[in-house]
């Protein structure tokens, strides 16, 4: 098993004392009781999920005696999403946000952070659930970066994006279609990018809550780059457009 899961009630709950962030928790599906309770308040004021599952599932994990909970616990703390945007704003900053909708190459979340922390993005924001974990494989690919960029771990990004409008930052989506060229785009403003999954994109219920939808010109045979190569132009983008604004 890996080193990040503890398991049986009494480590579960001492983990919840000492104040832990879990990623993941695994609940057998009949269990009840006062500790049971307590994991899903735990749980509740830190927005995760708690999955209720068989017992199969939990053997799965660990054959050794896990009574009925496994947690794995969080490589990284997590940071909320009005923390960040405050914090951009009162060091006379302009936020820059990256948004990933549907990633689920672990990979590629690394690869991204890294491209984010390397123009000096203010945070990545991920949702709680359909998405890459953030996990040893994660962290190599970022090579450090998910260490130091905040990453806020989200219930819905569609409340999301909605909370970020209405904190002055302009959400820009990448979209194949019914967009506007990347060097068109302005980009040098408090922004939040969009970035999709390669098979599905961004979601179409995003997309309509977007200021703008872009994509990146191409030539050749293939209509899309790798995601985490994409996000690494556009935050390029980003970066030649508020030098240039500096400059002027």
């Amino acid at each position: 098993m890996a080193k990040d899961f503890i398991f049986g009630r009494q480590p579960v709950a001492e983990a919840m004392k000492a104040g832990k962030t879990f990623e993941k928790v695994f609940l057998l599906k009949s269990a009840n009781g006062d500790f049971v309770d307590e994991l899903f308040a735990y749980c509740n004021q830190r927005k995760l999920s708690v999955q209720k599952v068989p017992v199969e599932k939990l053997n799965r994990i660990t054959r050794k005696n896990h009574q009925g909970v496994i947690a794995q616990l969080s490589l990284i703390e997590y940071y909320e999403v009005d923390d960040i945007v405050a914090h951009a704003f009162d060091q006379g900053e302009m936020p820059l946000l990256l948004m990933l909708d549907g990633v689920t190459d672990v990979r590629n979340l690394g690869a991204i952070a890294r491209s984010a922390a390397c123009v000096g993005a203010h945070g990545l924001i991920i949702p709680g659930k359909g998405t890459a974990m953030v996990n040893a494989d994660a962290m190599k690919a970022s090579a450090g970066a998910l260490q130091s960029l905040p990453v806020c771990k989200v219930p819905s990004l569609e409340k999301t994006i909605r909370q970020l409008r209405n904190s002055g930052l302009k959400i820009a989506a990448t979209a194949m279609k019914n967009s506007e060229p990347l060097p068109e785009a302005e980009l040098d403003g408090p922004i939040c990018i969009i970035l999709g999954s390669e098979d599905l994109g961004v979601h179409k219920k995003h997309l309509v809550l977007a200021d703008e939808c872009l994509h990146i010109p191409m030539q050749g045979s293939f209509d899309s780059f790798n995601v985490s190569v994409a996000a690494g132009i556009v935050l390029y983008e980003v970066q030649r457009q508020r030098s240039l604004k500096k400059s002027s």
